[in-house]
């Protein structure tokens, strides 16, 4: 499966739609300008001049509601975090190779969200570029490079992390140090999801070894969102990461996505599960959309790595991209964001899987916090995916003004995860919009 076989379910591929003759002309001016690796969204593509809390906005006025994009983790342009980068913007922006105080109140606010012995803050640009540290620490760490990761995980794009992001598809081949599990689904393998993931992970340790080689990591999403959004029964993680550990290797939770309080009861995804990461990694969510991400690590993780390799990011830590990210942990304190994505998205997951009582074609339906799952299916009984009315519904989704995407090995399964501040009003008209999609 190429690449744009991959993500056809929320891509626009051309040739297969009729286009307005403006957004034709925008289309062929961004082939001609970018160069033909970058992809659109959606069968027929939209343009947007402003955002606006969980809206997206046309040309025209017309708005979206929003229940896809993470990054914007408090909706599009949070007058707060806008206010902080306004001001940081017109004060100073500079590289962390000078002393600057923002940098850390940022370090010191996250690391008092997390447990355990972490302890460091390094900063990057992008959720890739985290991952891509946290392999070279590992690798010093451990003095190993074997990788343990899930079969539809997707973990980034620089060369050395796109070789362990399998969604990214059979364009871009793992690498030869690279073993897959499978996804922890309890819905679709049954109970016993603790005592079977780490089974699988022993083996894949076991098929590292057998090659002659030493295990580094295993990272996983700790929602699983590339395989489907997977909460199952917290705790369930705990064996493989134990086993991981035997090995001589580390483990690496990918915060990417689930972090900053989406998952309602915790800041953190990792934490429902009771364990404590030798690494965590974050993404763009932390400045709600500026470029800043980075990793939290323990001491003795890092300090090998620290004495033998010199690590500098001129934009990573800039004080701009410091300030939007303290704004962000402000007001997620303040305004009680972790309460409403358990709330509001407690709901959204009751709306949701209401929906099954009218559409036999609306499978398993999932959740926590501001994260819903639901499978599109031929036949709830042997759970066979439809991919064709995934983007079906997608698509009339978008023409409908709602955006969601899709995900998992199938592309049948509906991602759906709006900006934590998310309404029950926003609920509402989510749900009413995916009733009449799933209704055509």
């Amino acid at each position: 499966m190429s690449l744009v076989d991959q993500s056809s379910v929320n891509a626009f591929i051309p040739g297969q739609v009729e286009l307005d003759p403006q957004d034709a002309k925008f289309i062929d001016q961004r082939t001609r300008l970018l160069g033909p690796a970058y992809r659109l969204m959606y069968q027929k593509p939209l343009h947007f001049v402003k955002g606006e809390g969980p809206w997206l906005i046309d040309p025209s006025g017309r708005k979206y509601l929003d229940a896809y994009n993470n990054v914007a983790s408090l909706g599009h342009c949070h007058p707060d975090v806008v206010e902080a980068i306004s001001r940081q913007a017109a004060t100073l922006c500079t590289n962390t190779r000078y002393l600057h105080e923002t940098i850390l109140e940022l370090a010191d606010g996250l690391l008092s969200t997390v447990g355990g012995d972490l302890s460091h803050l390094m900063l990057t640009c992008s959720g890739s570029e985290a991952n891509d540290l946290a392999y070279r620490i590992a690798q010093i760490r451990t003095g190993g490079t074997g990788v343990i990761i899930t079969e539809t995980a997707y973990h980034g794009i620089t060369d050395a992390v796109s070789k362990f992001s399998p969604t990214l598809g059979h364009a871009v081949p793992l690498g030869a140090h690279v073993r897959t599990v499978p996804a922890p689904a309890a819905y679709r393998s049954g109970p016993n999801v603790a005592e079977r993931f780490k089974r699988d992970v022993e083996k894949a340790i076991a098929d590292l070894l057998r090659h002659g080689i030493k295990p580094a990591m295993m990272i996983v999403d700790s929602i699983f969102t590339s395989d489907g959004i997977l909460p199952e029964e917290p705790g369930f993680l705990k064996g493989a990461v134990e086993a991981i550990h035997e090995a001589g290797g580390i483990f690496v939770a990918d915060e990417v996505q689930p972090g900053f309080g989406r998952t309602g009861e915790n800041m953190w995804g990792f934490q429902r599960h009771g364990i404590d990461p030798d690494i965590v990694t974050l993404g763009k969510p932390m400045g709600n959309g500026q470029p800043i991400a980075g990793l939290l690590t323990r001491h003795d993780v890092v300090e090998k790595f620290g004495e033998n390799s010199r690590y500098f990011n001129t934009f990573a830590g800039n004080a701009v991209s410091c300030a939007a990210a303290v704004a962000v942990l402000k007001v997620i304190k303040r305004d009680g964001i972790m309460d409403n994505a358990r709330d509001v998205g407690g709901y959204l997951l009751e709306q949701v899987e209401g929906l099954r009582d009218r559409h036999e074609g609306l499978g398993h339906v999932r959740g926590a916090g501001m994260f819903v799952a639901a499978d599109i299916v031929t036949d709830r009984e042997t759970a066979a995916p439809d991919k064709a009315r995934t983007t079906h519904v997608v698509n009339t989704m978008r023409e409908n003004g709602v955006l969601i995407s899709a995900c998992g090995e199938d592309q049948n399964i509906l991602k759906i995860r709006p900006p934590l501040i998310f309404s029950r009003e926003n609920v509402d008209l989510f749900v009413e919009v995916l009733d009449k999609a799933l209704a055509e």
